[in-house]
């Protein structure tokens, strides 16, 4: 659906952010993307929705070169950045103006969204604070219906009912030849419905897998007592004993903790790679 092979992107020339990015998000998936602070999550997603260009390698998308802007491409994708500027319009006024380029787009979906999240179509968008709005392009980006729905930062500025709000719309979403792309800092908002997860880090992808892979090699643990260290990956400790990734050699269950495993790739990137078989 999505392959970015040997891309290369800077801003300022004489210190490049991505000089040989490979990356790949295939339909039915909620893929989580993850990495610290400049990182290059948000110019990723540019790139491959075609807001910036890609100065090196390759980019396509919809088996489409994203920066050549086509519409059969425009269609098909929705991007919701983390700041958002809407015009000064009603929310009924904003859907009559942009929902025809969107050809999936559902009336039904959107006013169903808007009532979860509690917005009228009669409200002017420029009453509406930052959190009101960013609900009605959620709303707007889950009811266009595009095969391509990336969210930067989605839950910032919604309050508790509305993040409850939002999962379950995610939930709901139908996957079948579509895949959401999710940036976020707040994983543990979202992890229920992450089922792939990337993490970035100096310009490189150091993981790469679905959460499937992840919970079959490794296994997630809270304990009151020190993990065995033979099989203990890594380990935080917290007030009430510890956090753990163990190696699962018994093919136990667990649910994966996006947090704790972040925070133990960026520790040692090395254990998570497949050619260590570990994934």
């Amino acid at each position: 659906m999505i392959t970015l092979k040997q891309v290369g992107f800077s801003y300022h020339p004489e210190t490049p952010l991505f000089s040989d990015l490979n990356i790949s998000f295939t339909a039915g998936h909620i893929y989580g993307l993850l990495g610290k602070n400049g990182a290059g999550k948000t110019t990723l997603l540019k790139l491959l929705s075609g807001l910036l260009y890609a100065q090196q390698g390759e980019i396509a998308a919809l088996a489409l070169n994203p920066a050549k802007r086509a519409v059969e491409f425009l269609r098909e994708i929705y991007f919701i950045p983390e700041e958002i500027d809407l015009p000064e319009m009603t929310v009924h006024k904003f859907e009559t103006l942009y929902a025809p380029f969107y050809p999936q787009f559902s009336t039904d979906c959107f006013k169903t969204h808007l009532d979860v999240f509690e917005i009228n179509k009669a409200q002017s968008l420029s009453s509406l604070s930052y959190g009101q709005k960013k609900k009605v392009v959620l709303a707007f980006g889950l009811a266009a219906n595009t095969k391509i729905l990336i969210l930067d930062e989605p839950t910032n500025g919604l309050d508790i009912p509305s993040k409850s709000g939002l999962r379950k719309l995610l939930a709901a979403y139908p996957l079948e030849e579509r895949c959401i792309i999710i940036s976020t800092h707040q994983v543990r908002e979202l992890e229920n419905l992450i089922d792939a997860v990337a993490i970035l880090e100096a310009g490189k992808v150091i993981l790469q897998a679905t959460t499937a892979a992840i919970t079959e090699t490794f296994m997630f643990e809270k304990s009151f007592e020190k993990p065995d260290k033979t099989r203990v990956i890594y380990s935080e400790a917290i007030p009430a004993g510890y956090l753990s990734i163990l190696k699962n050699d018994f093919h136990e269950e667990s649910n994966i903790q996006l947090e704790l495993l972040f925070n133990a790739v960026l520790a040692n990137p090395a254990i998570f790679q497949p050619k260590r078989g570990a994934l």
